[in-house]
Formats: structure tokens, sequence, C-alpha cells
């Protein structure tokens, strides 16, 4: 009872700090689980599903980009497939597959971790579609995680686009994630990138990260 007390005190007092600006509050940010993706070129289009096919809408991304209905087999040096890997639109200059450790391992390839579309000198990987097949002699990393917003959010959270920073997640296993990128533009809505094994991790799950500088 006591100790009960004495949270519900010490929590009346930091958010009256809060409110008078002496305490900063924790600058939270949602968390968006990214699962393994393909973005293609236009060439690679037109060879995995034909000549002047268009991708089909499925979701809207931020950044104009979006989810299509469309799906590629990945084979990987060994060839261990995984099926049925969605394609990100719209097209891209060059093709790109982004995918979790684990998907590596399981694939036989060995991906560096990268900023997206920094591909030089990364994991050749093979594409199948129902049209043809594509073998890439570099383009599969595993996505470096990364916060997107506004440069409304960048003011407000005192960063600046380039920047690496901290997140603490108060998850079911907790713990922080360093050299996260900061990513600004003004199509971008707010929200972390990480991938699947991240996210299992740490037990991610929906909540929220803590940005620390």
């Amino acid at each position: 009872m006591q100790e009960q007390l004495v949270q519900e005190i010490t929590s009346r007092v930091v958010a009256a700090l809060q409110g008078s600006g002496m305490v900063e509050a924790p600058k939270r940010v949602p968390i968006g689980v990214s699962a393994r993706h393909v973005h293609l070129c236009r060439e690679h289009l037109e060879i995995l599903f034909g000549k002047g096919y268009q991708l089909n809408k499925k979701k809207d991304l931020m950044g104009g980009q979006f989810a299509a209905q469309e799906c590629v087999t990945l084979v990987g040096t060994k060839l261990r497939a995984i099926e049925n890997v969605r394609i990100l639109g719209p097209e891209r200059k060059a093709s790109q597959v982004e995918v979790a450790k684990t998907d590596a391992i399981r694939l036989g390839v060995n991906p560096p971790i990268r900023e997206s579309g920094n591909t030089r000198g990364s994991s050749p990987i093979a594409l199948v579609g129902p049209k043809g097949a594509i073998y890439l002699e570099e383009g599969c990393i595993v996505a470096k995680r990364h916060i997107h917003m506004s440069p409304a959010d960048a003011k407000q959270f005192g960063v600046v686009d380039g920047q690496t920073v901290k997140v603490r997640f108060d998850s079911g296993r907790g713990g922080i994630f360093e050299d996260v990128q900061i990513r600004v533009d003004e199509s971008f809505t707010l929200e972390m990138h990480i991938d699947t094994d991240e996210a299992n991790g740490l037990d991610v799950g929906k909540t929220m990260g803590i940005l620390l500088k």
C-alpha cells in the first residue's frame, strides 16, 4: 500500500515538472515492423511478369510507396527459397531485396546491413516470377534500422536528417537499439522501421519506442 502511494506521488510530481518544462517528456516514436520485401526496376518487372506489366496497388505506404498485390520467390545461392515475398512500388532505378538476418540464413546468403538504396557490393540473389526469373549479382541487404519523420517532427525531436540516435523499448524483454538513423522528408510520417528479427528479439509488438540522443 505504501509503495503504491509513493509511485502515485512520484508520477504526479513528474507530471507537474513536465508541465513546467523542468523535465522533458519522453519522445515516443511509433514502431513499424518491416517484413522481407522487394523493389524492382522496370526491366526486371517485365522479365518477371511480362512486357508492359504494371504493379497493382494493395496498400498505400508513406512517402508515395505502396505494397503491391504481386509477390515473387527469392532463391539463395544454395537453391534455398522463400515464396510469396511482397513487391513494393513504385518502380525504382535499381532492383533491391530486403530481408532479415534469419531470412538470409535460410536462403544461404550473407547480406550486409545497409541503408536502402545502397546495394553496391551486397549479396547476390535470384528472383522468380510467373513469367521469368532474374539473377542479381548484388542487391540483397539487411535494412539498417531507421526513423522516418517530417521536418516538423525533426524540429520537435531536436534531430536532423542522417543523425544516429538510440531508441529504448519498455517491452516484454526491453532493451535499447543503437545506431538508429534519422530520415527526414516532407512526405514522411513519424515511424521507426525495424525488421522482424529485431521486433521478435525485444518482443516489441505494438510498443512505442522512446528516442534517446
